[in-house]
């Protein structure tokens, strides 16, 4: 199938749109864009749609020209995503983090775009986390974490380190990074940092594991707010610094919400209000 061809896509009487990726069952995008959908009218259908090893393609190009018209995409697929699409169909948000999160159809041409920054972003702001002017430090060299540095530089923090197990390719991110930015951008190497930090974010996977410790010494957190971008139980470096630190620590769940509400924009031409869904989601 050839991206962009509009007379392969019936139409639908409801617009499909789903997440996708592997594993997605756990998701709670689906009872996010409920909640979007009907606070603000809109007459829309969102639904799972798991991924099978090697078939991102073949997968969405089905879903696609069967009348879907956009898709949030989660872990491991945003770096297919990105290929899929290719450099000329994404937004700056996704072509610096070489990662899609968003792709959406328009009727003529695919769109992708990486509004994780955002949501992180948006929620630290709303828990009264400052950015700018701090010393920040991000835990991770992946994908989760390429995703949000473009909008973590563009809050003018003081400085941002970067510590991940591999130093290499912490240096390879910050690399990629440094030369579009003004802001101070480095690498640390956790064992021989001090702790002078005011805001300490986990991007790392490690978190998603069960038997996941944390690898950073407990000074570094203790006069630091902290937050995990991660959710819920598998949140362990979140459920790990709140007993520690003597400032803040969040897990990642208000930013899975307000990286929604950014896509639902995109989507729909509507922004909705985040807080009745953070009601919502808090107390289920």
């Amino acid at each position: 199938m050839k991206i962009g061809s509009p007379s392969e896509r019936p139409s639908t009487p409801i617009d499909q749109y789903a997440v996708c990726g592997n594993p997605v069952g756990h998701s709670r995008s689906p009872q996010i864009h409920a909640a979007f959908a009907e606070s603000t009218g809109q007459a829309m259908h969102y639904d799972r749609l798991s991924i099978p090893e090697g078939g991102f393609v073949t997968t969405v190009e089905h879903f696609f020209k069967e009348g879907g018209k956009g898709l949030n995409v989660t872990l491991p697929c945003k770096g297919n995503a990105f290929d899929w699409l290719g450099e000329a169909r994404c937004a700056r948000s996704a072509v610096e983090a070489a990662a899609v999160n968003t792709i959406h159809w328009d009727g003529e041409d695919f769109k992708g775009f990486n509004t994780d920054g955002v949501g992180l972003v948006r929620d630290l702001s709303f828990h009264g986390i400052a950015i700018a002017g701090r010393r920040v430090l991000v835990l991770g060299a992946g994908g989760a974490v390429r995703g949000v540095l473009p909008e973590l530089l563009a809050a003018r923090p003081a400085m941002i380190a970067v510590a991940n197990r591999t130093r290499e390719r912490a240096e390879e991110l910050v690399n990629t990074f440094r030369p579009r930015y003004s802001i101070p951008l480095e690498t640390v190497e956790l064992s021989k940092t001090t702790p002078h930090f005011d805001l300490v974010i986990n991007g790392t996977s490690a978190s998603l594991t069960s038997n996941a410790r944390p690898y950073i010494d407990a000074a570094i957190v203790r006069r630091a707010d902290c937050y995990d971008m991660v959710y819920g139980a598998n949140a362990r470096f979140h459920l790990w610094a709140r007993e520690i630190t003597q400032g803040k620590s969040i897990d990642g769940l208000g930013m899975l919400i307000e990286q929604a509400a950014e896509a639902f924009w995109i989507w729909r031409g509507v922004r909705p209000e985040t807080l009745p869904v953070r009601r919502l989601l808090s107390q289920s």
